[in-house]
């Protein structure tokens, strides 16, 4: 079986309260997000089952959530409304931010998402 442990405890705490492939998909989710950028602060809100991911300390610093669904997960973007998204990944009707559904681990790790991910927190630290 692939990897659904992250080593981070209240991560992985969170995470067990779903399949392993959901699991699978949002590690999977979490290893492109802090690739993209390592010094993210990650925080977990099981009442809203995301887990949050910053540039810094306050809420406009958020630039990426995973949200754990029954069966997939959604990548959600700050600041995603106006990210070019050429593979049309993106979806939502917000006026800031869009997500992605993952249904996969692959789906995860596909570069159209990084890209994504990149942007978002790019925006971000541009105050977008």
């Amino acid at each position: 079986m692939a990897n659904t442990k992250t080593g981070d405890p209240a991560v992985d705490t969170f995470l067990k309260g779903y399949a392993p492939p959901v699991r699978e998909i949002a590690v999977k989710t979490r290893e492109v997000i802090l690739s993209v950028f390592p010094g993210a602060t990650e925080k977990v809100f099981p009442g809203w089952k995301v887990i949050q991911y910053s540039a810094g300390a306050g809420r406009e610093d958020v630039f990426a959530v995973i949200s754990l669904q029954k069966e997939r997960v959604n990548l959600g973007l700050a600041n995603g409304a106006g990210l070019p998204d050429p593979e049309g990944l993106l979806e939502g009707t917000g006026q800031g931010i869009r997500h992605v559904k993952l249904t996969s681990p692959e789906a995860a790790s596909a570069p159209a998402v990084r890209v994504l991910v990149q942007g978002a927190l790019t925006a971000t630290k541009n105050g977008s």
